[in-house]
């Protein structure tokens, strides 16, 4: 991955924060105080990243680091502005097909979600900033490295990146259980966007209202719904067949 995914030490992650680097998250040991941290703090909050605190026991593993009880997680990939992703897309494909992902937290589905999608021919992923999985090692792993060969843009709200989708001629298909409709009975062979949501909660209810089609995966059986990458896998090849 050509780079450490983690930053040791307040005066390096402070640095790092100043330099423009946006982790993934920093971890604090609980009980640290100090002007660094509160400058930590106060840019970590302004550019919307995660910080939480841990008791020392969770900074073991980093005892050959001269950690001072700060670690910050880089991302794996370079995220791109989604603006900038969408525009690139748009103005080089006839029909694309972009990826929206609300609310997943597990970095193996994730991964998978990155294979398949790689596979497919999805031209761009699109995460909220906060409340999603981080793209790290694990993530990396389990998408067998594709994570590196799919462009990825982060979003702070997903309506966002929605309403610019829309107003660039992309179609928000989101897939949902709950939907009358069939993937198999849509026409999917055009500007598209497909929007998942997490296996707990499926897509947040102000995201959904704001899609152009709903549709399901026929179900048999006593199984209510499927793992949402094995989900997500079905529905992408279901559009890249069409496309075919």
């Amino acid at each position: 991955m050509g780079k450490d995914l983690r930053i040791f030490g307040a005066r390096a992650v402070l640095e790092a924060l100043e330099a423009g680097e946006v982790p993934e998250k920093i971890l604090v040991q609980h009980g640290l105080s100090g002007g660094l941290l509160t400058e930590i703090q106060q840019k970590a909050r302004k550019q919307n990243v995660p910080l939480s605190f841990a008791p020392q026991k969770a900074f073991n593993k980093y005892a050959s680091r001269n950690h001072q009880g700060v670690v910050a997680f880089l991302p794996a990939i370079q995220y791109l502005e989604y603006t900038d992703l969408i525009d690139s897309v748009v103005s080089v494909e006839e029909k694309p097909l972009f990826l929206l992902l609300d609310g997943l937290t597990d970095v193996r589905n994730l991964g998978a979600i990155i294979r398949t999608a790689v596979c497919t021919g999805v031209h761009g992923l699109i995460l909220p900033t906060q409340g999603t999985a981080p793209i790290n090692a694990d993530t990396v792993k389990t998408s067998a490295g594709a994570v590196f060969s799919l462009s990825v843009a982060r979003c702070p709200h997903l309506k966002d990146a929605i309403y610019y989708l829309q107003s660039s001629g992309v179609r928000i298909a989101a897939a949902t259980e709950k939907s009358e409709e069939s993937i198999y009975d849509q026409d999917l062979n055009q500007p598209l966007a497909l929007l998942m949501g997490s296996e707990g909660k499926g897509i947040h209810p102000s995201l959904l209202k704001l899609s152009d089609m709903q549709l399901k995966l026929p179900m048999e059986g006593n199984i209510a719904s499927l793992n949402v990458s094995v989900a997500c896998g079905a529905m992408l090849y279901e559009i890249l067949r069409q496309k075919r």
